[in-house]
């Protein structure tokens, strides 16, 4: 098991020697119409230090987005343990930010007012809500935004303020689900970008799932390659390219190229089984 406090942020919050997050034996079973059971993820055992960004790879299916769904306490877990800083998950723990595939945000707020929501469900007077919220729109370069609806936005622009609601509660835990699939090549680099700066310093743990190795190599500072449904770890690989990173410029380097072979040579076995898979049900 990698040490879990040799990439801790020696300011970020926690109890020293404490992963912010920390699965064991993690297995996690659904229910079927016909009544039997469903076998998403399991034993998945990991640990995640504060500071730390781990990104997740596998192949489609396999029970990455599930992973996520138990540490948020969206969903217990079968058998096994899931805690966030130290304590085990019980429901939605505190200080967990949570980015979705989808938007999140409500088409009848404007950029200020979806901002600003999360700040006010925590019981914050509207107009010191509004002052954060207004921060925040300005560090995710939507400054003069404030009053436009999400169907006035670009698919990037509403990824910002996606982006700017999640992080204005300052979550210690920032789970992170392909936020960027559906953005086109030139923006989703823009956004890679933007979430490095904003995560930099902050002293969260951060979990990033996505399809993209060359996205988990530009972001994270380990990368876990799960196998075929049920997933369990079957890799975690170490990316030691020096940080502040700007996406664009790292993915041209020999370490760069080194790092996409090595997580690659580990993950096709397991995108071929699931190929397989599919493929004999067709038949």
């Amino acid at each position: 098991m990698t040490d879990i406090t040799s990439r801790r942020d020696p300011h970020a919050p926690g109890v020293p020697g404490v992963p912010a997050i920390s699965l064991r034996g993690a297995t996690k079973r659904f229910a079927t119409k016909d009544g039997s059971a469903f076998t998403a993820i399991r034993d998945v055992t990991l640990d995640v230090a504060p500071g730390e960004f781990v990104a997740v790879v596998g192949p489609t299916g396999c029970g990455k987005s599930t992973t996520l769904s138990l540490v948020s306490g969206l969903e217990p877990a079968s058998v096994g343990t899931v805690e966030v800083a130290g304590q085990p998950v019980e429901g939605i723990p505190d200080g967990v930010g949570y980015m979705f595939q989808a938007d999140a945000v409500l088409p009848w707020k404007n950029v200020l007012d979806n901002v600003a929501l999360g700040l006010r469900y925590r019981g914050l007077r509207r107009a010191d809500a509004e002052a954060r919220a207004r921060d925040w729109i300005n560090r995710v370069g939507l400054g003069g935004f404030e009053d436009r609806y999400p169907h006035q936005l670009s698919g990037g622009m509403r990824k910002r303020v996606a982006m700017a609601q999640t992080l204005i509660t300052e979550p210690t835990v920032l789970l992170l689900d392909e936020p960027f699939g559906a953005l086109d090549v030139q923006t989703r680099e823009l956004m890679q970008d933007e979430l490095l700066t904003l995560w930099s310093g902050s002293g969260a743990a951060c979990v990033f799932v996505t399809h993209d190795l060359t996205e988990a190599i530009s972001l994270a500072d380990r990368v876990v390659v799960m196998t075929a449904g049920p997933a369990t770890v079957k890799d975690v690989v170490t990316v030691d390219l020096p940080r502040p990173r700007r996406v664009e410029e790292i993915r041209l380097t020999p370490e760069f190229i080194q790092l996409y072979k090595r997580i690659w040579d580990s993950l096709r076995e397991e995108v071929e089984i699931t190929r397989a898979r599919g493929a004999s049900r067709v038949a």
